[in-house]
């Protein structure tokens, strides 16, 4: 399991920084590989819960160049790294509205289309005219890039910073998502996906946790159903499935569609509803989803309990 190795090797070999005050185990220069890329949704119970509508909505807030605030109704916690409500670090615009325009994501489909064994399929997101001005959201993820080989597309990820506990999951979700997109786009098979991070570190909070993590028993990643959709229309298949609309004709979009759409029923309060959607979707997204409501109602069950006590 990487992530739970990656983990315990921060937890037990990385260097004590305090960037900002904040005390950190630190690896320098981690190059991670991931040679399933559609095994992407990690769910490593009861030490490491993901919210799997989050990871979904912000791929789809990312695929479709947007920062506008819905993001929030799936991650509030986000909203603190916002300035006047808005994420100014979101990789979404940078990635398909380039300086207003430029969608970086049709330049790369058009350059292996036209130049197999190109070298500058990439995609850039850190902007320093932008990411010097002292917002406090500024990407972590420096850029992507694509090769395509034999037959076989390979991504890496370039990152300046990686939270290993909290942020690596989600990232990792989007990544993979837009390598497997990718190469469907170019006709490609999907080859290795590469994470290299020059800081890949884990807050002394997040300790006691990792060391739970190593009592649980990880069970080999269930992959996701394809993504793989073409490039004409692709934008509305997004909208399509950020409103949680039937999409029967891509089981695996539909999924993601229906995963939003029932964290937007949880957070009304319709709870049974929720459960019976994550009840319907396929694995591993709907028993993830289960097991994040699940996470949730002990929280809840946890808070009332302390209340009582008070």
């Amino acid at each position: 399991m990487l992530f739970a190795g990656v983990v315990r090797e921060a937890a037990t070999s990385g260097r004590r920084v305090s960037p900002r005050g904040m005390p950190t185990r630190e690896l320098l220069d981690a190059h991670l590989v991931l040679t399933r890329p559609r095994a992407r949704l990690l769910h490593l119970p009861p030490a490491r819960i993901l919210n799997p509508a989050f990871a979904v909505a912000e791929t789809v807030w990312h695929l479709l160049g947007t920062d506008d605030p819905w993001i929030f109704d799936y991650n509030g916690q986000l909203r603190q790294y916002a300035d006047d409500g808005v994420l100014r670090g979101a990789y979404g615009p940078r990635m398909r509205r380039w300086g207003g325009s430029l969608d970086q994501l049709a330049r790369v489909i058009t350059t292996l289309r036209h130049d197999p064994d190109s070298r500058r399929a990439v995609i850039q997101l850190y902007d320093p005219a932008r990411d010097a001005l002292g917002h406090r959201d500024v990407p972590c993820t420096l850029g992507f890039r694509f090769h395509l080989r034999n037959g076989q597309l390979h991504m890496s990820t370039t990152m300046r910073s990686q939270d290993a506990w909290l942020g690596l999951p989600y990232d990792a979700f989007f990544a993979t998502v837009l390598h497997e997109l990718v190469a469907g786009w170019v006709g490609a098979h999907l080859g290795e996906y590469h994470h290299h991070v020059d800081s890949l570190h884990l807050y002394e909070r997040d300790l006691a946790a990792a060391a739970d993590l190593c009592l649980t028993e990880a069970e080999p990643v269930a992959e996701m159903p394809t993504l793989v959709t073409p490039w004409t229309g692709f934008d509305q298949l997004l909208d399509q499935v950020r409103r949680g609309g039937s999409i029967p004709e891509h089981r695996g979009w539909g999924a993601m569609g229906a995963a939003m759409h029932s964290y937007r029923k949880w957070k009304a309060g319709e709870l049974e509803s929720a459960e019976h959607i994550a009840q319907e979707m396929p694995e591993p997204l709907g028993p993830a989803l289960l097991g994040w409501y699940a996470h949730l109602r002990t929280r809840r069950a946890e808070a009332v309990a302390a209340g009582v006590g008070r």
